[in-house]
């Protein structure tokens, strides 16, 4: 029998290098390495880079609404909001209209700090190698597949 003709190999598919979320988890761990190095420039760690880009998004936000926008739970978000807070780039206080809830609001500090950051996404673009259209189709594609993850959940 030739190789074209032969039966396929059922544990092909098992192959680490063929896993689609083997990928996925190289090519985070990649992107980590390179946020890590762009952001310990400016004395922040990735998740305190997105807290601070939803909070200057969306401005003052409930710590509740804060975790629902980055899909971390109030475990994590609590002290990396306190680590930022001891660092001047959010506040919290207490919700005037309901005293259970705590605001995280961007402080001028971490306005500027976020301002310094402007060009970060230019910079991973760049380090990435894809074009402008490749990096909006991916993130179109990855979104796609959170959604219909997340809804099987």
């Amino acid at each position: 029998m030739s190789p074209s003709n032969a039966p396929a190999d059922p544990t092909a598919d098992l192959s680490l290098e063929r896993q689609v979320c083997y990928a996925m988890h190289t090519t985070v761990r990649a992107f980590d390495a390179v946020y890590r190095d762009l952001l310990s420039q400016h004395g922040l760690s990735y998740p305190q880079y997105i807290a601070l880009m939803t909070v200057g998004e969306h401005g003052p936000l409930t710590v509740g609404r804060l975790g629902e926008l980055m899909h971390l739970d109030s475990g994590t978000l609590s002290p990396l909001l306190k680590r930022m807070e001891g660092a001047g780039l959010v506040g919290r206080a207490r919700d005037p209209e309901d005293e259970r809830r705590v605001v995280a609001s961007l402080t001028a500090g971490g306005r500027e700090r976020l301002d310094a950051l402007g060009d970060l996404p230019r910079r991973i673009a760049d380090l990435s190698g894809l074009s402008r259209q490749e990096l909006l189709d991916l993130h179109q594609t990855l979104r796609e597949i959170t959604e219909r993850l997340d809804g099987r959940a």
